[in-house]
């Protein structure tokens, strides 16, 4: 390794380190001073990182409050520092550190809320695709349906809970609005940017296994097949409404090709 890259390794380390000391090759003659601009540089970067961790994860910061999210927030980034320069992608691992994070373990859901949030993010940020519209799913007849398979829109994830993870995001997201979260059972929710907006849907039962299925190439009498196995409430016509409404799909491709859900 060059002196350069060693100092640049270095420098790195220190920054996200507040118990580490200033590598010396910054700190120069004037050390004190360097010491101290060097604590400036280091107090910026961290909040930075802690600005841009409560604007991707807002629901989270609001369930568990600000003092709290700082302090959680701060651990994470000493622990997993940006990968990419890109700011849009810092935050991959926080839901996965939400819930080894001993102090968040009263919030069992936390985790997921940061899952569904995240999911968001990849969303807007998914490229633009034109949906299929429901003219087009009217055309096809019923039988024919149900031997097709399906791609989906790229900003596409489906996030499944233990908790009711989305009655607990959507009551979160306006603190004068009261929203009952009752019976308290597990939910999931489909994520998706179809046309300008992200949109968040709670899937009705079997939901999930439904386009899990659907994703993997399966055709849409084997997902159903397959959704039923896995919830015998599953309600076919129910997941079809909201597939279409939803406007989730971009294509329908006559080989099995599986898609993505993030």
């Amino acid at each position: 390794m060059s002196q350069l890259a060693e100092v640049q390794k270095a420098f790195a380390e220190a920054l996200l380190d507040t118990s580490a000391r200033v590598p010396l090759p910054v700190r120069g003659a004037a050390r004190r001073s360097a010491d101290n601009r060097f604590a400036v540089y280091r107090n910026n970067v961290l909040a930075g990182l802690t600005s841009a961790l409560a604007a991707r994860f807002p629901v989270v910061q609001r369930l568990v409050g600000n003092e709290f999210f700082r302090d959680m927030a701060r651990v994470y980034v000493t622990v997993e520092p940006p990968r990419s320069p890109l700011l849009m992608h810092y935050g991959e691992t926080f839901a996965a550190f939400i819930d080894g994070f001993e102090p968040a373990a009263p919030i069992p859901y936390l985790g997921d809320i940061a899952r569904l949030e995240m999911a968001r993010g990849h969303a807007y940020h998914a490229a633009d695709v034109a949906p299929v519209g429901a003219p087009t799913f009217a055309s096809i007849p019923a039988d024919g349906l149900a031997k097709m398979r399906v791609k989906f829109h790229p900003s596409v994830a489906v996030i499944s809970s233990r908790h009711p993870v989305y009655s607990i995001w959507y009551a979160n997201l306006d603190m004068d609005r009261y929203v009952p979260i009752a019976p308290w059972a597990p939910e999931s929710a489909l994520v998706a940017r179809p046309r300008l907006d992200v949109e968040v849907r709670r899937l009705p039962a079997g939901g999930a296994p439904f386009l899990g299925a659907l994703a993997k190439g399966s055709t849409f009498a084997e997902a159903f097949e397959v959704a039923l196995e896995v919830d015998g409430t599953f309600d076919a016509v129910a997941n079809l409404s909201l597939l279409i409404g939803s406007r989730i799909v971009i294509g329908f491709p006559r080989r099995s090709r599986p898609n993505r859900l993030n």
